[in-house]
């Protein structure tokens, strides 16, 4: 049975969903006033992965992740650029899509935007006020949040210290309402500033504050109580505490059932041997696609995989370079698999059974690591037992016709388990231009494919005990980043 970490009740829980088969899934997006950095995307990738193998398991998933383009960043920001705040909202929104795209992760099933859903957002305020949960100062609306008792339940945090963590919140500059009759009180509409966006409500014009957002939106397209709710660990308080209670007072219904938060990212200090929260004051802010200019997609997926999501995942080129090696030992098992089956022997003395098993126990293994909240370390290293397996099996001897069979099936076992992580492998297409400037370098002259006619010189060099010519290939290719494997079935380039 699948279990989850339960942010709320601090411990493993078994899921049952709120509809047999059907799972409702919301996972907070970003604010659109900027590209979106590493540690966004550490948790867009996580809930990814999590989506995806839910739907490998059977599940139909709705997900669910919103877009906030109205906000005080995004005003700010359009002030910085001599533009509007739709226009900034605008751009940011396309390039967040465009780096989650780049990045493999999966479209949302729907994808509401703040600005769109105003009179959700209203008709919730208004509830909320009708029911006594909130007040109105001059044209701000403010939850009252004493009056819920369930109030720091998610976060574990009581009223009072709520209190000192919206303390907390004004040192570090987010501000605090002098109207407000406590200091947890949170805004739900904010009265429209000169030069703001703005819309019509009862209190007056004015923008919805960050949090009745995702309560509106939820309730909207997946409606109460749903499933999963996720985020970044960051988000448990304020936004989580302050969304579940005025959803819960506002729809008097139960809000999400499960809430699950992904870990922080921690950036390698090489320097130091230290790991460092991400700042631009420290210098090793990353943006995504930034990222991205350095490494290939599946790579920074693999580094995501080998950490638990709740824990801190540690970004640097140490740990990039491990995630490279070892999505690197994958790939290579692919492409001698692939050789092998399409130069097939006649003799083969490869131990099928110890294959078959291999696969039964991989995906059970697999599954067991998955269904315990989501334990994608211990899934990997699952493969990585099968992929050890396989190499020593076909290191062992050749594929025939009666052993292919088997590794087959081991090859689509490994990919279709690779593949519910997002990760893909495309076939092992060389650049048949660079092979071509190879020849010329070489000498050699093309007949069809330049990559097998450097082969067939060499082949000819060896059987002529021209020996020198032979390494002058074989090192010419090793300058290029390729090695020459000599297999019974004959040689190739890797």
């Amino acid at each position: 049975m699948l279990k989850i970490y339960s942010t709320q009740h601090r411990k493993k829980v078994d899921f049952k969903p709120v509809h047999e088969g059907k799972i409702g899934m919301y996972v907070c997006g970003p604010t659109v006033y900027n590209r979106i950095h590493i540690g966004n995307a550490r948790t867009f990738l996580s809930f990814d992965i999590i989506r995806r193998y839910l739907e490998w398991s059977g599940y139909d998933v709705t997900f669910v992740q919103n877009v906030t383009d109205v906000d005080d960043k995004i005003i700010n920001r359009a002030a910085e650029e001599n533009t509007t705040a739709a226009e900034i909202a605008k751009k940011y929104t396309d390039l967040f899509i465009e780096d989650m795209h780049a990045a493999g992760v999966k479209d949302p099933d729907i994808r509401p935007k703040a600005t769109e859903e105003i009179d959700a957002m209203i008709e919730l305020v208004q509830s909320l006020v009708d029911k006594g949960h909130a007040y109105v100062e001059d044209g701000d609306v403010y939850f009252d949040v004493r009056s819920f008792k369930g109030y720091g339940s998610l976060s574990g945090r009581d009223v009072e210290d709520a209190e000192s963590g919206h303390r907390e919140l004004q040192a570090d500059g987010q501000g605090l309402e002098e109207r407000k009759h406590a200091e947890a009180d949170f805004a739900l509409w904010k009265a429209a500033k000169p030069g703001e966006p703005s819309w019509d409500s009862p209190w007056g014009p004015g923008r919805p504050g960050w949090h009745i957002e995702c309560s509106a939106m939820s309730h909207k397209y997946l409606g109460l109580p749903f499933d999963i709710h996720g985020g970044g660990s960051d988000l448990v308080f304020p936004h989580h505490e302050n969304e579940r209670a005025q959803s819960m007072c506002g729809y008097e219904n139960d809000f999400a059932n499960y809430w699950m938060h992904a870990g922080m990212l921690q950036v390698a200090n090489d320097e130091s041997g230290k790991n460092e929260k991400m700042s631009k004051s420290l210098n090793n802010f990353v943006l995504l696609y930034e990222a991205l200019e350095q490494v290939k997609p599946n790579v920074l997926r693999m580094l995501v995989l080998q950490t638990h999501y709740r824990s801190p995942l540690v970004f640097g080129e140490k740990r990039l370079s491990e995630a490279e090696s070892a999505l690197t030992r994958i790939e290579t098992a692919i492409k001698n698999i692939d050789w092998k089956l399409q130069n097939q022997s006649d003799k083969s003395e490869i131990g099928t059974k110890a294959i078959d098993d291999a696969c039964t126990k991989a995906k059970e293994k697999f599954i067991e690591a998955m269904d315990d909240d989501f334990n994608t370390s211990l899934a990997l290293a699952e493969i990585f037992e099968l992929v050890g397996v396989i190499n020593t099996e076909i290191g062992k001897s050749e594929i025939n016709k009666d052993t292919a069979p088997a590794i087959e099936k081991a090859k689509s076992l490994i990919t279709e388990l690779m593949g519910v992580f997002g990760i893909e492998f495309s076939a092992d297409e060389k650049d048949s231009g660079e092979f071509e400037a190879l020849a010329e370098k070489l000498g050699i002259e093309i007949k069809g494919d330049a990559e097998k006619s450097i082969l067939d010189v060499r082949a000819e060099a060896r059987a002529n005990k021209n020996f020198e010519l032979a390494d002058k290939i074989r090192d010419t290719l090793a300058e290029a980043g390729y090695t020459i494997e000599d297999t019974p079935q004959g040689s190739r380039i890797v």
